[in-house]
């Protein structure tokens, strides 16, 4: 009997032949979820990392780029761009965020998606980067081809989002967020993450 195994969402899976214009995400949590969910990075399997705290809850397909690290390199990034001191990146794969005029139902899923900026989160002080994308062949958001062509409404959505997940009322945030950027610094970070990825799991 052949026997086939799922391949790891993180390792098993390229980023796509097109990088950084268009990328493969593994999506995670979708707007309706309640609780958040991660991939294990042990195992490749969706867990439950915690329950959405109060009424917030994701704005947009969220996920991750396969074999993609944010460390070093996409640390140094952030502290060029920012003007702070990052130590580090956190450890994972890079963050994005899909936006669709579709409704889809649940994680667990791959697509394409179309880079059209980000921005830069510190979370600790570690390099957190959040891409924004549109998914390739949207019939609404395909029109967007950089951050610049969001309303800005769309744009304080998600900060808040990732300002305020994980934070109760009586505690002080950890996360900030020094930049808004385009396209084209969204691409450089993408490279960036691919080359710790690189450097950190298939180098010698």
């Amino acid at each position: 009997m052949n026997i086939q195994y799922k391949a790891h969402p993180w390792h098993g899976i390229s980023p796509g032949n097109h990088t950084p214009d268009i990328v493969t995400a593994f999506i995670e949590i979708v707007p309706s979820d309640t609780v958040k969910y991660e991939i294990d990075k042990e195992t490749g399997y969706l867990k439950i990392d915690r329950p959405q705290k109060f009424s917030n809850t994701v704005p947009t397909l969220y996920g991750f780029i396969p074999q993609t690290y944010c460390a070093d390199r996409v640390a140094e990034y952030a502290a060029i761009k920012s003007g702070k001191t990052v130590a580090k990146g956190d450890g994972d794969p890079l963050d994005i965020c899909v936006l669709s005029e579709r409704s889809v139902t649940h994680g667990d899923i791959l697509l394409q998606a179309i880079p059209i900026g980000g921005f830069r989160l510190l979370d600790g002080g570690e390099a957190d980067d959040k891409i924004i994308a549109v998914m390739k062949g949207d019939e609404f958001y395909r029109q967007w081809n950089d951050v610049s062509d969001c309303p800005e409404s769309y744009i304080n959505r998600l900060k808040h989002y990732f300002l305020t997940y994980k934070q109760l009322p009586s505690e002080k945030s950890s996360c900030e967020i020094t930049n808004v950027y385009g396209r084209e610094e969204a691409h450089e970070v993408i490279r960036r993450a691919m080359e710790d990825y690189q450097h950190h799991f298939i180098a010698e």
